[in-house]
């Protein structure tokens, strides 16, 4: 009997060491998969930063305000230059738009129907000149991560106009805790847009359980950019903007740069189309400036947006100003770099949306209230988009004095999952006069908002939606920190 009993030990313990054993190797090859893809090498291409050369360039914004009447007034300019780009292409259109579908949420108020309108120019523009390369990318969420078939890719397809859905993989993750596990099980699953019996947090067609797989990774190709070539040389746009009609409503900046700088722009968009196994064309063209009395202007993309914006504020001196106007503020060294500028006596004033709205659904205010509590207990000086519904979507920071100015200003949030070589992002830096036009346009811009100046209710002051829960702080720390976050 003893036997039998020794022998059922050892088979139990053979057992509880296998499971152990299993245990343990699943838990290293998710904590490996972690790690590695947080901090593996980024495909070539990427954290690109251009030559500054002097070029032509021009501020665009898109302003939604309260008028003296208490009607909420659109002076926007960013699509039709976009449409008008499009017009002026002869051989080439490279468009890179991260949200471009027609959803607009839970939204009950009106909005324009830019997706198709997109859609209907580029189609056109085939139809009238059917030797024209136009290269439409975008991100996948707009197909729900494959989970839906939206329709303006089949009429862009139909029309000879290639698409590409950037393929993310290549992409180091922001939120290792899910993408650990995500890169072993599921990368490879593909999607299916008819077998959706989920609902869609986006719109109204059913997606799958992979599409949500997909999602929880929180990356994405959140470029803004259109590259065109023109009678009058490369043309390229980099914007806040998307075509997207929950959208349409936002308030938006731009900037619109020629010459051998919009070529760099185009060839940050051939390293996304190689990485998704997508041909955009080449171009080859000899070294030149612009006339040198006109603005410097500096592709940056990913990481490198951050190096530049920290060295702006770290290098601003006592009597200069800094002008930040911003959709999400959470990354913590520009953070803390913001209030040094301000102990050293520059004159900052930061303009923040207050994080309320999200097409239709009420948020929490993570993270920009949580930061601004920082920066208000700090002196800085803060106010808040007066947003009816819809969003304060400006990205750009400016500096300057009597002399000098410089502006960086994109797509790209200040967030550590914007700049930090997770998202792709594009911005432009921009370095001149502080009599150029484009710094003359971007301080109007911000001055009317920040003022409410020409009867445009457009901010508001702190106190409307400060919120010093320490509770809510922690939490948006623990969000920046882990990347478990939709910021």
């Amino acid at each position: 009997m003893r036997i039998f009993q020794r022998i059922h030990q050892k088979l139990n313990w053979s057992r509880r060491r296998y499971v152990s054993v299993i245990i343990s190797l699943l838990a290293v090859g998710y904590l490996s998969s972690a790690i590695y893809h947080t901090y593996k090498p980024l495909p070539a291409g990427l954290d690109f930063t251009g030559k500054l050369r002097h070029a032509e360039v021009n501020f665009l914004a898109d302003q939604t305000y309260i008028d003296a009447r208490g009607k909420q007034q659109q002076d926007h300019h960013i699509f039709n230059e976009m449409l008008k780009m499009i017009d002026e292409a002869q051989t080439t259109i490279v468009l890179d738009m991260f949200l471009f579908n027609k959803e607009v949420g839970e939204s009950t108020l009106p909005h324009q129907t830019l997706a198709q309108n997109l859609t209907d120019a580029l189609i056109l523009k085939h139809r009238a000149q059917p030797t024209i390369e136009i290269k439409v990318i975008t991100d996948p969420i707009n197909s729900v991560y494959g989970g839906i078939a939206p329709e303006h890719y089949r009429q862009l397809r139909a029309a000879g106009i290639d698409v590409i859905e950037t393929d993310l993989r290549p992409l180091r993750t922001s939120n290792p805790l899910w993408s650990g596990f995500w890169y072993i099980c599921c990368q490879d699953a593909g999607n299916n847009p008819e077998k959706g019996w989920l609902a869609n947090p986006f719109g109204q067609e059913k997606i799958t359980l992979r599409s949500y797989f997909n999602l929880f990774n929180f990356k994405a190709n959140h470029r803004k950019t259109l590259v065109v070539d023109t009678a009058q040389g490369w043309k390229a746009l980099v914007t806040s903007a998307n075509p997207h009609d929950g959208s349409s409503r936002h308030s938006n900046v731009a900037l619109v740069v020629s010459g051998n700088t919009a070529v760099d722009v185009l060839k940050t968009e051939q390293a996304v189309g190689r990485m998704s196994k997508g041909d955009i064309p080449m171009v080859i063209m000899g070294e030149f400036e612009g006339d040198q009395s006109l603005p410097q202007v500096q592709v940056l993309t990913e990481q490198a947006i951050y190096d530049q914006t920290l060295q702006l504020i770290e290098t601003a001196k006592s009597g200069q100003k800094i002008d930040l106007a911003m959709f999400y503020l959470s990354e913590r060294h520009i953070v803390k770099a913001l209030i040094a500028a301000h102990e050293r006596g520059v004159k900052l004033r930061v303009l923040l949306d207050p994080n309320k709205d999200a097409f239709g659904r009420q948020k929490n205010g993570i993270p920009n209230r949580q930061v601004a509590s920082e920066l208000n207990d700090a002196g800085v000086p803060v106010r808040w988009c007066n947003t009816q519904g819809e969003q304060c979507h400006s990205k750009m920071i400016v500096k300057q004095d009597a002399k000098n100015a410089e502006l960086i200003l994109g797509s790209a949030n200040f967030t550590a999952r914007n700049i930090k070589n997770y998202n792709l992002e594009t911005n432009l830096r921009v370095v001149g006069s502080a009599q150029a036009a484009v710094f003359k346009d971007a301080n109007q811009y911000f001055d009317t908002a920040w003022s409410n100046l020409n009867d445009k209710k457009m901010s508001v002051d702190y106190s409307r939606y400060a919120d010093e829960s320490k509770f809510k702080y922690v939490i948006y720390r623990f969000m920046e920190w882990s990347g478990l976050s939709t910021f």
